[in-house]
């Protein structure tokens, strides 16, 4: 019952879980000044409930994802979360160490590339936006997450070559090795999950008739399956395989309680980051480069890739809406503890960074997208197929 209030808009066009967000941020930073937590990477059960959450977040932001528009767009993504993901980091750090002369700056453009799945799922609402841009920046944020993770081994690896961090324990610096027997495993993961759900899908259809108003079982299996695939992938951060699973796995009846725990997962999320900032060094100017980099990196990358790549050009609400897209959650805050054995002071350079990308988030989108929203004269006109030569309506004879 709660959850449901967090649904729609508040009267000033804010989404409401948005501002269900903002008091759980607020929440959690007094909870961390109440029991300052000096350890909270190493907190029992900690990483694994962030990695609950990002499963959560992946999985609800390829669940309704449109076949249909993701085949039309499929390159724009493609080069999306492969070059746009490595373009943007690589203009996040490069900023970062022109701006403050440190080598091991060049991590911190990983931890805010990538856009936050659970953000995305929880928020995108608007109705002036096409579905095929909502298909884009969905698929976007699903699928940078394992792509940034991937980029943290070599960008850390970068920072070490030039004697940044201090020697010693703790590094995210991972061998190739490890690097692609993740990404097998991952694949082997999805592959399982697959078989057993077009299996069950199969047997569903060829099963002797049943009696009507009865519901076949592969709904109640698909839930199942994507229940212990999330425990199960949370474990060891295994987010591709839940990435790809929401593409093919549907939930069926029980869909619309995904997004309720979306939202919840959401509001989760921004508490642990109000813990997060409220329990270390905060470095605000740092932190307010790196967020504003990382909003003007992704409109960049946005403006650059429609240019190139999206035919028929979008119209101004769905580039708005893409451009305007950048958001950081659970996944930046993860890469952030992650980095901070190595790199002392990432968490609190990441926190304010998180901070700011959001707020230029919700500021622009209130102030671009849903202005035509609550002002229709200002949206920009549908546009029509002309109507070929031959079919136009012929005057009557005489």
């Amino acid at each position: 019952m709660g959850l449901s209030l967090l649904r729609g808009r508040t009267s000033a066009g804010l989404p409401r879980v948005v501002v269900g967000a903002c008091v759980a941020l607020a929440a959690g930073a007094v909870l961390g000044l109440l029991t300052h937590p000096q350890d909270l990477a190493h907190t029992p059960g900690y990483l694994y409930a962030a990695g609950l959450l990002l499963a959560i977040g992946l999985y609800g932001s390829t669940h309704d994802i449109d076949f249909a528009e993701v085949r039309r767009s499929l390159k724009v993504v493609l080069v999306a979360v492969t070059v746009g993901v490595v373009v943007k980091a690589s203009l996040i750090a490069t900023v970062m160490v022109l701006a403050f002369d440190r080598p091991e700056y060049l991590v911190l453009g990983i931890a805010v590339a990538q856009i936050d799945p659970l953000s995305v799922a929880a928020t995108q609402r608007s109705d002036r936006v096409s579905p095929r841009a909502k298909a884009i920046l969905s698929v976007w944020a699903a699928f940078d997450d394992p792509m940034t993770v991937l980029l943290t081994v070599y960008f850390s690896a970068l920072a070490v070559r030039y004697g940044a961090g201090p020697a010693g324990d703790g590094s995210v610096v991972a061998d190739t090795a490890t690097v692609f027997g993740d990404l097998l495993l991952n694949l082997a993961l999805f592959a399982s999950v697959a078989v057993l759900w077009w299996a069950t899908a199969a047997w569903s259809r060829r099963g002797p008739a049943r009696r009507p108003g009865t519901r076949p079982p592969a709904d109640v299996v698909a839930l199942v399956l994507v229940v212990a695939l999330i425990l199960f992938a949370a474990q060891d951060m295994m987010v591709l395989a839940v990435a790809l699973t929401g593409l093919f796995v549907r939930l069926g009846r029980f869909g619309a309680g995904l997004e309720t725990a979306v939202a919840l997962a959401f509001l989760i999320a921004s508490a642990v980051l109000g813990v997060v900032l409220a329990s270390g060094q905060v470095l605000l100017r740092e932190g307010l480069v790196l967020g504003a980099s990382a909003f003007a990196a992704h409109l960049f990358v946005t403006l650059l890739i429609s240019r190139l790549l999206v035919r028929p050009r979008l119209p101004w609400p769905d580039l708005a809406h893409l451009g305007f897209g950048q958001q950081n959650g659970i996944t930046a805050i993860l890469l952030a503890l992650a980095l901070e054995p190595r790199f002392p002071g990432t968490v609190g350079v990441v926190g304010p960074a998180i901070v700011t990308v959001n707020l230029l988030h919700h500021t622009f989108q209130w102030a671009r997208v849903d202005r035509w929203r609550r002002d229709p004269s200002t949206a920009p006109e549908p546009q029509h197929a002309a109507t070929p030569m031959s079919q136009e309506p012929k005057p009557e004879p005489g």
